[in-house]
């Protein structure tokens, strides 16, 4: 499996490349994990409502936040800084709910590392510290191929946005959330130092020797994938 991180990247671009990717791992070619921390965005997923939007769209566009309707399940989530995104473009190995207990599993084990005790839940869905959600989840499977993934909350810039009730936290009215620096890990993490830990635990998971990280920008490889497939 290929792990690549992005950096900073808007929602967009990334979400089409995923798309594509998916397209490579269906016609045979390699799997790869994508890591990156997004430009601000509220994505809508395929069980979202208009009454999940607690303020307008052009409100939210001038504060800088995107929004994006996606056809991964869930309903209304946040990515944006200090937060890290986990993307595994894979086949499923056991069906969907174990391809979400790999991730959430991750998730759970990298908080450990950290000196955060968290869990996964299946309901409300999510990682949890307590009563305080820090991870999201959401995936698409297509032809057994899965797209989309977990969300970590790392520092505090990544829960500023759900304290200003912009909008329905999947679907949890009034839910509380934190990040790994808000239940004691270091005040100076980034989602950068996450993502190597991340990385770590799910190829451990499967049985694979901790992989090496590129840093890729997301508009090199929207020029090669295209090539890849028609080549």
């Amino acid at each position: 499996m290929r792990v690549i991180w992005l950096g900073r990247a808007r929602y967009q671009p990334v979400l089409a490349l995923q798309e594509r990717l998916r397209a490579q791992v269906l016609g045979g070619g390699q799997e790869t994990l994508l890591l990156v921390e997004h430009d601000p965005v509220i994505t809508l997923g395929h069980r979202a409502v208009a009454a999940d939007l607690l303020v307008s769209e052009s409100q939210l566009r001038s504060r800088g936040i995107e929004t994006v309707a996606v056809r991964r399940g869930g309903q209304a989530t946040y990515h944006g800084p200090g937060q890290l995104v986990v993307y595994p473009v894979v086949r499923l190995r056991g069906g969907v709910v174990g391809h979400v207990d790999w991730l959430t599993g991750a998730a759970v084990s990298v908080a450990a590392r950290l000196g955060v005790t968290a869990e996964y839940r299946r309901e409300p869905v999510g990682v949890w510290v307590a009563d305080r959600k820090i991870g999201a989840v959401g995936v698409h499977v297509e032809h057994q191929v899965a797209i989309h993934g977990l969300s970590l909350n790392v520092s505090t810039a990544s829960t500023e946005v759900f304290r200003q009730r912009l909008f329905v936290p999947c679907g949890v009215s009034g839910g509380r959330v934190t990040s790994l620096v808000e239940e004691g890990a270091p005040l100076t993490l980034t989602p950068q130092e996450v993502m190597s830990l991340f990385a770590a635990a799910l190829t451990s998971a499967n049985g694979q020797p901790s992989p090496s990280i590129e840093e890729v920008s997301v508009g090199s490889l929207l020029e090669v994938v295209p090539t890849a497939l028609a080549g």
